[in-house]
């Protein structure tokens, strides 16, 4: 089945947010990213790159700032198709699915940012869609969270609960070493 790499807000953002200090999961998140970049470039295979532009004019997260920014692990290279959202997911008002459905990809490997939010509902969407979802959870950056109740929830047990829910139904969960005996 063709397969695309798709890589979801890899962008300077999620690094400023690590520099200051944010815990998160998945410390080697990055390596693992551009290492599976390099082997669907190696072997000929679709990459797809999401960014964020946050719809908001006073955001730092958008096109055009240096927060909405490629990171250095996950520039896009000529002929690698860019699209940007301003939601959730990878699917909203992209013209993703069309591309797609275009190149004849019907499983993906979703990997990038931030596991519990753009992830989670790109996932989701790409499964009720009808694509194959394979989620290296080693590629995936996770930060903690406010508790509903107070408090915070530590970014290891967020990613853990995130990776638990998309695996129960939306994606086949793997290390980012496993993917090349899929693809």
């Amino acid at each position: 089945m063709p397969t695309a790499l798709l890589v979801i807000d890899m962008q300077e953002g999620m690094a400023v947010r690590t520099r200051s200090g944010r815990p998160r999961a998945n410390p080697q998140a990055e390596a693992h990213v551009a290492s599976l970049l390099a082997l669907f470039r190696d072997r000929g295979l679709p990459v797809i790159h999401v960014h964020h532009d946050d719809p908001d004019p006073a955001a730092p997260f958008r096109k055009g700032l240096p927060e909405g920014e490629p990171m250095d692990c996950a520039r896009p290279v000529s002929g690698e198709a860019v699209f940007w959202k301003s939601g959730s997911s990878a699917f909203a008002g992209t013209g993703l699915e069309a591309h797609l459905r275009t190149q004849g990809i019907g499983r993906l490997v979703l990997v990038g940012a931030v596991a519990a939010f753009c992830v989670t509902s790109t996932c989701r969407a790409a499964s009720d869609l009808g694509f194959q979802v394979v989620l290296p959870g080693d590629a995936l950056i996770g930060f903690d969270i406010p508790a509903h109740d107070g408090g915070r929830i530590d970014a290891e047990t967020v990613l853990r609960v995130t990776l638990s829910l998309l695996g129960a139904d939306f994606a086949r969960l793997v290390t980012s070493g496993q993917v090349a005996g899929l693809v």
